[in-house]
């Protein structure tokens, strides 16, 4: 067995003894909707977990149009040009290159392609951004569930209305959104048929919370309130806390809107609060990941910055474990490139003190609510 074996051998191994485990709902449970909330993930314990199982609802995935899932992307509020630019160079990862080669977006993307419906479509292997615009503030600073229908509404006047495709509301870090940093960092939905000429369109929301709850929803890269400081936050792969904090988030509705575009597709537990592809593996990126640890991630050299995927134009990114439907796992994407790189291990684990019980430990990995309204 070589070098390289025996690293893959010891990842695989530290993978299978990383304990993932479902989020807990806080709050009123509203119609069809999760929290993967404050108490979302478990101490790692040397015990066998219960198998997180996402079960099959015989609805449809999203295939797209020719194998291609059309993006669309509605900026709401002020968004400087660096920070959209790092979440057009995201999108446009998922293509390959001119050469055929493929880059870790790509790569992490694959698994959502292992989810198929009863008609035997799978979910399309490719994600495109397709259009933008921007929107100054035309609702006011303030938004509830509602005013994001509106906005995808008001956006066919320059969009499709196109069911294959996802519309995404991407609101600004003074934008406060209804739910955001108390139950919610990102959701998704459908639009109700009739305002939207009998289509339902899927669409997914994502906020900036670099001033509002950093710790909350865009947690590695920030101190979570609730847990014990730590020294060593890791560094974002794009220099704001803010914007790569929604990368992940958008990774997680984006794989989560794919698979269950209807809330009757793939999703464990009640329909009314489902957990999904992306969110029932809430707050793992990397092998060997815990509550308060996010796994062995890469380093930027330059910039000691943590990732693990790269991208198009040297672009990195820190992007979620989904869940496998062929190993039936939560699978980080360092488990993809086993042997290709050397993640490096953090010494960034929280070392609790004794009087502190798990149990009382309010752990923040992340707060997601993958909510859907379906007429």
């Amino acid at each position: 067995m070589d070098l390289t074996q025996v690293k893959c051998s010891a990842l695989l191994m530290m993978f299978l003894l990383a304990s993932v485990v479902d989020g807990a709902r806080i709050g009123p449970v509203e119609k069809n909707t999760i929290y993967g909330g404050l108490l979302a993930r478990r101490f790692l314990r040397l015990v066998e977990s219960p198998e997180t199982i996402i079960d099959y609802h015989n609805g449809p995935v999203m295939e797209g149009s020719n194998g291609t899932l059309p993006v669309y992307v509605i900026w709401y509020g002020e968004f400087n040009e660096t920070d959209t630019a790092a979440v057009r160079d995201f999108f446009a990862s998922f293509s390959p290159a001119a050469d055929g080669s493929v880059t870790d977006v790509a790569k992490w993307w694959d698994v959502t392609t292992r989810f198929k419906d009863a008609t035997g479509a799978s979910v399309a292997r490719y994600v495109t951004l397709v259009g933008e615009r921007n929107d100054t503030y035309s609702l006011g600073k303030n938004l509830n569930n509602s005013n994001l229908e509106e906005l995808v509404q008001s956006s066919l006047s320059a969009f499709p209305a196109d069911p294959n495709a996802v519309y995404f509301v991407m609101t600004a870090a003074d934008v406060q959104v209804e739910g955001f940093c108390m139950n919610s960092c990102a959701s998704h939905f459908a639009t109700v048929p009739s305002s939207t000429n009998e289509l339902q369109l899927p669409y997914a929301w994502v906020g900036n919370a670099k001033d509002q709850c950093p710790g909350m929803c865009a947690w590695p890269f920030a101190q979570p309130p609730y847990m014990p400081a730590q020294a060593d936050m890791p560094l974002p792969p794009n220099g704001n806390v803010g914007v790569d904090g929604m990368i992940v988030h958008i990774a997680y509705m984006l794989a989560g809107t794919a698979t269950n575009p209807f809330n009757n597709a793939f999703y464990q537990g009640d329909a009314a609060a489902p957990l999904e592809a992306g969110t029932a593996c809430v707050g793992s990126f990397g092998v060997g990941s815990y509550s308060g640890y996010p796994g062995e991630l890469k380093k930027d050299v330059i910039t000691g910055s943590k990732y693990n995927a790269n991208g198009v134009n040297d672009r990195k990114f820190l992007l979620p474990a989904l869940w496998d439907p062929d190993t039936r796992k939560c699978s980080p994407l360092a488990a993809y490139h086993c042997g290709m790189f050397e993640p490096e291990k953090s010494n960034n684990v929280p070392n609790y003190s004794p009087a502190v019980t798990p149990e009382a430990i309010l752990t923040v990995d992340t707060i997601i609510t993958d909510r859907q309204e379906v007429s």
